[in-house]
């Protein structure tokens, strides 16, 4: 019976110990890679792969696959190594990527899809991902981005643009971006019209914010080709002036009912329908009435986007700015109307003063001739 319970606990220990074999096999470093268990570092740059190595350990932080021909990701690609903190997938062959390519990554802070052959991004591909400080895009064909993908972007310190297709930037977009430090978005085909006053206006802020870009040069149109957004005039923006002007009072006052609507809310809560019939009517009255509810208002100039909290202070010294520069061109345009009227007046008494003399002249000169013809019949009488 000893004999029979010894052979049982050995055949225990023998399995616990293949076991942990097969575990420590089933989680082995891929043989296109190189693995550091110390560094939890996984390498496999330039391995000619075509898709994604399977076996990682699933403690692994760090995974390079840059320089490899991977065409794209599917679903859950990662989902081994849901504590990896940087991916780098650069330079590479990549034409899509599934919108849960990177579902469970809840901790992963840099990724690099540079250098390949995107188009699009899905507004839920970085859906789960809250941690993402540095987002690299450069050396794409990317015609945009969705607005939506900046509530994933909130902690982000670095986004790379740079080389896409870009003709222009939702401004929702990079208002979300509030950690930004640094931007790039040379070597696009901006197309410098109404669409991209935003753009300028938001660079202008972020700069003044300490913000880092390199430049944003004009494709489009002609007249503007290869000049530098942020030393355009606002002249050039003229036709785009009073619509923005517009937009921004109605956001002003989209804000104030807004307040006033969670006023009402937390003050009386009796009659919600009456405060529910109340909002609509002040929009359709802030986006300047008609039909559709408040929203014909929008210019054509700005893109119809999702509502956010304007910054009340910056829109009123907007509109002081904006009143100042007028005022000033109003006392310019008086001056050059009083200067003009003196002018004009002095050059008139000048005339006047000229004719005056003259005629005086032709006077005194007939009266010499009259007593130049007296003298000598005088004499002659004599």
């Amino acid at each position: 019976m000893q004999a029979a319970q010894e052979r049982l606990a050995d055949m225990r220990v023998v399995l616990v110990c293949a076991l942990l074999s097969l575990l420590s096999l089933s989680h082995a470093c891929p043989k296109e890679c190189n693995c550091n268990s110390n560094t939890k570092v996984v390498d496999c740059r330039g391995r000619g792969l075509y898709d994604i190595p399977r076996r990682l350990h699933p403690d692994t932080q760090e995974l390079y696959l840059q320089d490899n021909r991977i065409r794209g990701l599917g679903s859950m690609a990662f989902r081994e190594i849901p504590l990896v903190r940087i991916l780098d997938l650069s330079n590479n062959s990549i034409t899509s990527v599934s919108p849960t390519a990177l579902l469970g990554l809840r901790t992963l802070q840099r990724l690099s899809l540079a250098y390949n052959s995107l188009r699009e991004l899905d507004k839920r591909l970085l859906g789960p991902i809250r941690s993402l400080s540095h987002l690299d895009l450069s050396h794409n064909s990317l015609w945009g981005l969705p607005g939506a993908i900046g509530d994933s972007l909130r902690n982000l310190s670095h986004l790379g643009l740079a080389h896409n297709r870009l003709t222009r930037l939702d401004r929702s977009l990079l208002e979300a971006l509030t950690r930004l430090d640094s931007l790039t978005l040379r070597s696009n085909p901006w197309r410098c019209d109404c669409q991209l006053i935003g753009l300028k206006l938001w660079l202008e802020t972020y700069l003044f914010k300490g913000g880092v870009v390199d430049e944003v040069l004009c494709s489009q149109p002609e007249e503007m080709k290869d000049k530098d957004l942020q030393k355009v005039p606002y002249q050039l923006f003229h036709t785009c002036m009073t619509t923005s002007y517009h937009y921004l009072f109605a956001n002003i006052h989209h804000l104030e009912n807004e307040r006033l609507l969670r006023g009402h809310t937390h003050g009386n809560h009796a009659h919600p329908s009456s405060h529910a019939i109340h909002v609509p009517m002040a929009m359709g009255e802030g986006f300047g009435g008609g039909g559709g509810g408040g929203g014909g208002g929008l210019p054509e100039c700005e893109p119809k986007q999702r509502q956010r909290p304007v910054n009340l202070r910056h829109a009123i010294a907007t509109v002081i700015i904006t009143g100042v520069v007028c005022g000033i061109v109003c006392l310019m345009m008086l001056a050059a109307a009083v200067y003009g009227c003196a002018y004009a007046a002095i050059m008139a008494k000048y005339q006047r003063e000229l004719k005056k003399n003259e005629e005086l002249a032709a006077a005194q000169g007939a009266a010499h001739a009259k007593a130049d013809e007296k003298e000598p019949l005088e004499n002659a009488i004599a």
